[in-house]
């Protein structure tokens, strides 16, 4: 599975990262990076970063890895969502974009891929166990046994949109 994220729409739904954007914006992608390394290390999926550089980066794109994660930074005069849709579309394997932009998210979702939005995939990084510390979470002891709460009523089943997106929640 190889899962694409759209690195400043990520970096601006998180109120932890935009934390470290008002400080400095190389602050918030070396956070994101780390988080995403640990994400990566605990999940073993392939995964790729893509950020802008259309505004004032080079004229051509420019490719890091930070241990198993690559970065991409499009080259001047082109959106990140450009070249997340060019990978999305070149893909052969099974293929998660991470944003919340809507035409990036509907184009991943008719060309094959499936897109989950920034503020899910922060959840799911919130509980990586080397984050949880970082985020400000309390940790889990595993003292307390949790009964599960008691049922009433008929069982709502979510719609097929719904469960097709809790289908792909779960693969990450």
């Amino acid at each position: 599975m190889h899962v694409i994220l759209d690195g400043y729409n990520v970096i601006r739904q998180s109120d932890a990262l935009r934390a470290f954007e008002r400080r400095s914006l190389e602050e918030a992608r070396t956070a994101l990076v780390r988080s995403v390394a640990a994400y990566q290390r605990m999940k073993g999926h392939r995964v790729t970063i893509v950020f802008d550089g259309w505004s004032g980066g080079s004229p051509l794109e420019e490719r890091d890895r930070f241990g198993n994660v690559d970065i991409i930074y499009s080259r001047k005069g082109e959106k990140a969502d450009e070249v997340i849709k060019r990978m999305v579309h070149r893909s052969s394997e099974e293929t998660i974009v991470v944003t919340s932009d809507r035409d990036v998210a509907d184009y991943a979702d008719r060309h094959g891929g499936s897109a989950v939005s920034s503020l899910d995939f922060e959840r799911i990084l919130m509980k990586s166990p080397s984050e949880s510390g970082v985020k400000g979470e309390p940790a889990d002891t595993g003292d307390e046994e949790e009964r599960p709460a008691k049922r009433k009523g008929p069982s709502r089943r979510p719609s097929k949109r719904e469960r097709a997106y809790q289908s792909r929640f779960r693969k990450l």
